[in-house]
């Protein structure tokens, strides 16, 4: 079986001595008191939860899987999640970083953010049911109306109730302007709601008392395509006024998905035949709200496969130091021994490298875009409010592809170094990389990120918000230019830099005259994209950690860092020269390919 251990000293580097986490977040009002030791109690306990509750149940979760009774439509979740949530919420987990108006304990984002890390690490499966709650809570926080708020709040951030975000259709998926659920107004102002949704993570199951879903639909009136559609919260219970259940509503799960991963979570085919609903927002303005879920998911996603990397990673860390096999090719390492422990070739070292390299990388962009978020939503500086809000715009479609991708890579990497144990089901190392395969696709699949990035984020505003993060960029290198330790990180992350503003240009001229250019190079220059913004936090780090030996510090963390640092620029940094070359190549060879497709 698997084991875990919070990453807590990472996290607590990235947020206290990269980030400088307290003092970003004192001039936010409600966090004007917050300290290093109060985060740190806090996510301390937090691990224990996911370590101690969480993981014991990942592996036993995805063998039992969800159950469905086709006739009372209710789920039944894998033994010992329900018991799990209630301690979570007993715990007061689910208030963390919500609104002390609704009964939250108001707490920064970026604790939250690393709780989730570490529960995505222990059991993702199970992570997606409260998961998914934050989503529904923060597109109802900013959406919803004052009565809406004080029905539904409360109880998403006691726990008592979950949330769902309701999209997708079995004829349409990313592309929501085809959706065809019907949404009939009522004499007393709510609404009729009809239709069938599919992939719906948390669409059911038995492990809090009510699911607040919330709906994308079309009025009868509604213009056609993505204008024309309208969010609504469609609860599985009734809400009466003095907030009691009432009739179960007309909304239920008629099947559950079977899935290649992240069995524990109830994935449902959810049927709308008559269903009540109030709207949220505007009439044929659904989007802004769910777009407000779906950004929050998107950052989500990333974090999911951040904490799958992570564990994953220790995990095949610990194999490789105990399993013997073969002699080192520069001779014998463990002369008391028949062979040497496989962490010392040479290929197992680079696999392991490999996932710690994305996982602190990862964690320090992640951490970075929690701050980001506080300050949209608190900074008193208007200025501050809107730059943060397009860099964060700028990141969230690298946070979700890049981290989901380096995911990918890395748990298939770690189940490689257990050889054949790591096709074994008790070692875990093959549920991890099934886990990680979802979450490339959904919540809008990587190739969508990508249009989004280069398509929308940086060519849809001449690249405005790419030269601010260039800038940070270049201030890093005008501080330690001619810092000559610094050199084997400054200089290749300069000329990426640069070589990143001819491309975009590049890749701008040639999509005015054919638009299927930007489609061709769109993934490739995503993954040259998340390199520039790892390539960046990993300066930073190895900054961090200069500074540190130098001050006369032996913690052999420091040392740690900057040796992973090394590796990310020698060994993965590079990779963005072929990027970049394949990102040129063109459509021509990808369109005019109708004879090799027929």
């Amino acid at each position: 079986m698997p084991t875990y251990t919070p990453p807590l000293r990472d996290m607590q580097f990235v947020m206290h001595e990269l980030l400088n986490v307290t003092e970003s977040l004192k001039v936010i009002p409600q966090h004007a008191e917050i300290d290093a030791d109060t985060i740190n109690a806090v996510l301390e306990e937090a691990g224990k939860f996911a370590s101690e509750v969480l993981l014991p149940l990942n592996i036993s979760g995805d063998a039992e899987g969800c159950s469905l009774d086709p006739k009372t439509h209710d789920v039944t979740t894998p033994k010992g999640f329900k018991e799990a949530y209630a301690q979570y919420v007993q715990g007061g987990w689910p208030a963390l970083s919500c609104d002390p108006e609704y009964g939250g304990q108001g707490l920064p984002l970026v604790v939250n953010q690393c709780f989730y890390e570490m529960m995505n690490s222990a059991n993702q499966a199970w992570t997606m049911y409260p998961g998914l709650t934050h989503g529904a809570y923060a597109s109802l926080h900013t959406h919803g109306t004052d009565e809406q708020k004080q029905t539904y709040l409360g109880k998403m951030v006691s726990g008592e109730w979950t949330g769902t975000m309701c999209l997708t259709e079995p004829h349409c998926g990313t592309d929501l302007g085809l959706m065809r659920t019907k949404a009939e107004p009522q004499a007393d102002g709510t609404y009729k709601l009809t239709g069938n949704k599919i992939f719906i993570s948390a669409g059911e199951h038995d492990m809090a008392e009510n699911i607040i879903h919330l709906v994308l639909a079309r009025l009868p009136d509604a213009p056609p395509g993505i204008k024309g559609v309208s969010l609504f919260i469609v609860p599985k219970f009734l809400v009466n006024k003095d907030g009691s259940l009432g009739a179960r509503n007309g909304i239920y799960c008629g099947g559950l998905e079977h899935k290649m991963g992240i069995k524990a979570s109830a994935t449902a085919q959810i049927v709308l035949d008559g269903a009540i609903g109030t709207m949220v927002g505007q009439p044929n303005k659904g989007m802004q709200g769910m777009f407000v879920m779906m950004n929050a998911a998107r950052l989500g996603v990333g974090n999911q496969s951040l904490g799958l990397t992570e564990v994953a990673y220790q995990n095949a860390l610990a194999y490789a130091k105990d399993r013997i096999q073969m002699r080192s090719l520069s001779g014998p390492k463990a002369k008391d021994k028949p062979a040497d422990p496989i962490i010392v070739h040479p290929d197992v070292r680079k696999m392991l490298m490999t996932a710690k390299a994305y996982a602190e990388g990862g964690r320090a962009l992640e951490i970075y875009c929690s701050v980001l978020l506080e300050q949209v939503h608190g900074h008193p500086d208007e200025k501050v409010r809107k730059d943060s809000d397009e860099m964060l715009s700028l990141l969230t479609p690298i946070v979700k592809a890049f981290l989901t991708d380096n995911g990918w890579q890395a748990t298939t990497m770690c189940q490689q170094v257990f050889g054949g144990h790591g096709y074994i089901k008790e070692w875990g190392m093959e549920q991890f990389v099934r886990d990680a395969r979802i979450n490339m696709i959904y919540e809008g699949t990587n190739t969508i990120q990508s249009l989004d990035l280069l398509g929308r984020k940086v060519l849809g505003n001449n690249g405005a918000t790419l030269k601010k993060f260039g800038k940070l960029v270049g201030a890093l290198v005008m501080e330690e230019g001619v810092n000559e330790k610094m050199a084997e990180f400054i200089n290749p992350l300069a000329y990426l830099g640069d070589q990143m503003t001819k491309l975009t240009t590049e890749i701008g001229f040639k999509g005015f005259q054919n638009a299927d250019e930007v489609g061709a190079a769109a993934v490739d220059y995503l993954r040259v994209a998340g390199h520039l913004v790892f390539g960046y936090f990993w300066a930073r780090m190895a900054q961090v950690a200069l500074r540190e030996i130098a001050a006369g510090n032996t913690d052999p963390f420091y040392a740690a860092k900057l040796q992973t640092a090394r590796f990310y620029f020698s060994r993965l940094f590079p990779e963005t020269a072929s990027l970049m070359r394949t990102a040129r190549a063109g459509s021509k060879a990808l369109m005019e390919t109708d004879l090799a497709l027929a």
